[in-house]
């Protein structure tokens, strides 16, 4: 199976703990000796945990902690995310790798993960192993970052390396013939990556419990099942991955979504599907700038820890693709009656899935003003292109219930400075 499979030399690096790394070097302080946790406000103390370092980890404390959990200790230090260092900082480390690979063997994951193709630089630096210590090296050098390894003859399996041994021993190189040792027996199936909870129950209500089950499950069965995904299902079970450095792991922008974690309860509907206007508004940008228009809505609330937590998730699909703003949102405003208990509202996610070409979209002698809706939409977001997302905005987002004009000042949801 593997003999005209491209066998290259990629690596992923993960920088451990890397928002405690950065925020313990900007402070002076030694991350491995001191007990940090990055906290997304420390205002509001349900804020949330960004990472935490070693020592704090031990306390108990980790991603997704509330501040009012953190134990309260005169030697934790407790720091505000500074989004636009941390930032800075990822951008320097592509820039270190740019000084062993070229720029176009190097392909940006996350702020705190990079992939890189080492093949040929033996020629040039030596052995490869001996190439990433040197990386890993400089790294705690210049950054104070500790990082992990992992690679692998494709993306795919360098991540994996990276994320089931890597994470634990600091380095670790898969090739393909260690895929039944080390890949098959993957269990339960959420811990491949790639495989989220919906569609691990899926496949185990198919018999289907390990990743060597799904290596070993018929193609054509997995096809008919899971469509184009079944055939990436069923490679990625043989470490089989065909794509080129800096394309995504998965070919194909399969939904377009947003999701936040409110600053506070909202009590009311009119509060909580105001910012789910403000939601949709971006998705049906993002839609339609990708020429696409989906035909499936999904709407997630999530109700408030004070309310017992919980909350639903439901889809809708409508019989023609769409990327209109109003249309996104009424799916949504439909959803929400119908699902919705009254508990207060701490988080909510929207998306819009099973899409398809925009061209595919039928004009209707019935909705006369699709067109001109379109035309509408294309020019609001040419003007949101040159002038940012915030020059033009709806007028729920100034109510005390919008959050677009806040979250406008921020990078990934925290502060930037």
């Amino acid at each position: 199976m593997y003999e005209n499979m491209p066998n290259k030399q990629v690596a992923c690096i993960d920088m451990k703990s890397f928002y405690a790394s950065c925020a313990a070097a900007d402070q002076g302080l030694d991350v491995l000796k001191t007990p940090i946790a990055v906290v997304g406000n420390l205002e509001r103390k349900g804020s949330i945990v960004l990472a935490a370092s070693p020592l704090m980890k031990k306390m108990g404390v980790k991603t997704g902690t509330r501040l009012y959990e953190i134990p309260d200790h005169p030697s934790n230090v407790l720091i505000e995310p500074k989004m636009d260092f941390f930032v800075r900082i990822s951008m320097e480390i592509a820039r270190l790798l740019g000084e062993y690979v070229p720029k176009e063997a190097i392909h940006v994951y996350s702020i705190d993960e990079i992939f890189f193709d080492l093949k040929g630089t033996e020629h040039i630096w030596g052995p490869i192993e001996t190439t990433i210590k040197r990386i890993q090296d400089e790294l705690m050098e210049l950054f104070q970052l500790p990082s992990a390894v992992g690679m692998g003859p494709n993306m795919l399996m360098s991540k994996l390396a990276l994320d089931l041994e890597a994470k634990k021993t600091g380095f670790a190189k898969w090739e393909f013939q260690d895929v039944p040792t080390k890949l098959w027996p993957i269990s339960p199936l959420s811990d491949m990556w790639g495989i989220g909870s919906r569609t691990e129950k899926t496949l185990n209500s198919m018999g289907i419990f390990s990743v060597g089950d799904l290596a070993h499950t018929d193609l054509n069965v997995l096809e008919e099942k899971f469509g184009i995904m079944g055939n990436q299902l069923y490679h990625h079970a043989w470490g089989i991955d065909l794509s080129e450095m800096g394309a995504p792991l998965i070919e194909g922008q399969v939904s377009y979504g947003k999701g936040q974690i409110l600053y506070r309860d909202y009590n009311t509907k009119k509060d909580v599907m105001a910012v789910v206007l403000e939601m949709c508004e971006d998705i049906a940008r993002r839609t339609r700038e990708a020429g696409k228009a989906g035909r499936t809505v999904s709407l997630s609330i999530g109700y408030s820890k004070d309310a017992f937590g919980g909350g639903f998730s439901r889809s809708r699909s409508i019989v023609e693709g769409t990327n209109d703003t109003m249309k996104i949102y009424r799916v949504c405003n439909e959803l929400f009656d119908e699902f919705y208990d009254g508990r207060p509202t701490r988080q909510i996610s929207v998306s819009i899935s099973k899409l398809e070409d925009e061209n595919s979209m039928q004009l209707s002698l019935f909705e006369a003003n699709k067109w001109r809706n379109r035309k509408l939409g294309s020019a609001m977001d040419a003007i949101r292109s040159k002038y940012g997302s915030t020059a033009l905005l709806r007028a729920v987002s100034y109510t005390d219930a919008g959050t677009a004009r806040q979250r406008d000042k921020l990078i990934g949801g925290h502060k930037a400075e």
